[in-house]
Formats: C-alpha cells, structure tokens, sequence
C-alpha cells in the first residue's frame, strides 16, 4: 500500500470517526417567558410530532413540576399537539430503565423553567443523563426554556454570584471569580447559554463568562425568543433578540479587582438570521 493509499485511508476513517460522533438531532433553546405559537408549531415541525410520536417533558427544574407540565401541555395542544406525557424522575428512579427507554424513543425532549442546579444534581451521572445526550445524538429534538436553555452548554451558568450578597438578575460590574459555572447537559460544546437576555439586562454575566471561557461564544437569548441549532447553523425564531459575544483575542487582564479585555465582539440577531453556532 503505497503512501497515497494510506493518506486516504485515514482520512476515510477520520472522517467517518467524526461523522459517527456528530448528533443528528436538532436542539430548540428558548429564552424563557411565554412560548410564543410560532416557537411552538416549529418544535412539532422539527420534531416530526405532526407525522406521529410522543414528547417527554422533563420537570425536575421546576418546584411545581404538574403546574409545569400542566402548561406546557396547553401550549402544545394549542398548535394541534396531544402527544406529550411528564416524565418525572427522584433520584431514586433516574436509571430506571423505563423511563430511560421513554426518553430514548421520544421525538422531542422538552426541559422546562426553573433551576438548573436542581436539574443537573438530579441527573449528573446518570442513565437519564446518557439518555438525554444519546437521544439527541440519535436525531431527537432537545428543547428547553429558561433554566432548560441554560443547561444545554457543557459550561453552565448557574445563576449565582460568588461576591454580591443580594441577588440581582445582573451583575454590578464585570470583575474576577463572580461567576459561578457548573457542568450542564454538554450538549453545545463551544457556547455558553444565558437567557431572560435583553429582559434582564445580563450583559455583565455573560460578558464576564467570555472573558473567563475566552474558547466560548456567550449567546444571550430574550424571552419569548429561540434559537434553532441544527448542526453548526442556528437561526432566531420568537420576537425578540439573540446577543452573541466572543472574545477571539483571548482578552483578560484583571487590575484593581475589575476585568479589562480589548477586542471583544457583539452581534445582534433577529428573527429569521442565522448564525453559526461555533
């Protein structure tokens, strides 16, 4: 085999190593407030629910996970959905393997509001975990809204501040070791989810995660907004805004207990663009 064929060859398996390993399965990530009908009928459409199947609404982040279920319902009904079932799990039950098989045949995955840390201490190392990540991997839709949206990043925004005493839904200022991050679902590898974006004016919480997480890009989502990823491409759907921070000069300098960074970048989309999501 001369030197040319082995090239190939490897390139072949390389290719087909990386192909093997991308997730076929689309992700749906709202930035809390009210689901709009338009974020609702593209869900079912992504998902292939209009042609058949079911959804799992996963409601651990919520303190009243039925109320949580209870409304989402009606907003799938409300675009002419019936096939979704609340798939509630302790933490005694998160590797029973039949919710894990219901998980795994679902269309669509929705995770609803509340809190992320919650979410993620229930499920970390998991099969409900495993499921989640496989099923996605395996062409299913993963939707999710407010503290749903925040745990799609591998790098999680936990909604804490380390140095304010009194929670504010911003930061005071743009400073060192404030932001407090956990490990999320993992399923967007290169970004950092914030949500309730423009609402909530948290330009200082994501801005200072990218200069902490310079590889990262910070995409703050509004409310009654959703960005659809499908692969690397996400485009903005809802009435709102999508704000999309990097840092690709890997700015950080830390003098008098303040951040400086030079180079940053700031888009802002609108429903309807595009944007690539890496």
């Amino acid at each position: 085999m001369n030197k040319y064929r082995i090239t190939f060859v490897l390139f072949a398996f390389l290719l087909y190593a990386h192909q093997s390993t991308a997730a076929s399965g689309k992700l749906v990530i709202i930035g809390g407030g009210e689901k709009t009908f338009e974020i609702m009928q593209r869900i079912v459409k992504e998902s292939g629910l209009d042609k058949g199947g079911y959804a799992v609404l996963l409601p651990m982040s919520s303190e009243e996970p039925d109320t949580a279920f209870y409304y989402t319902r009606l907003e799938f009904e409300a675009v002419g959905c019936k096939s979704i079932y609340e798939l509630f799990c302790t933490k005694e039950q998160v590797n029973d393997p039949v919710k894990v098989d219901s998980i795994l045949k679902a269309k669509l995955i929705f995770i609803s509001g509340g809190d992320q840390n919650r979410f993620m201490k229930l499920v970390s190392g998991s099969s409900v975990l495993r499921a989640i990540q496989d099923a996605y991997k395996n062409g299913s839709v993963l939707a999710g809204t407010s503290a749903g949206a925040a745990m799609m990043s591998e790098i999680m925004i936990t909604g804490n501040s380390l140095k304010d005493s009194v929670y504010s839904s911003t930061f005071n200022c743009i400073e060192p070791n404030n932001i407090e991050t956990g490990t999320g679902l993992g399923v967007l590898k290169d970004a950092i989810i914030d949500q309730h974006f423009v609402q909530r004016s948290r330009h200082n919480r994501l801005i200072s995660a990218i200069i902490e997480f310079p590889e990262m890009k910070g995409i703050g989502i509004d409310e009654s907004t959703a960005i659809l990823v499908n692969g690397n491409d996400a485009e903005v759907i809802g009435v709102s805004q999508v704000l999309v921070y990097s840092n690709p000069k890997k700015s950080k300098m830390d003098r008098n207990g303040k951040y400086s960074a030079k180079g940053l970048t700031l888009d802002i989309y609108l429903p309807g663009e595009h944007f690539s999501i890496k």
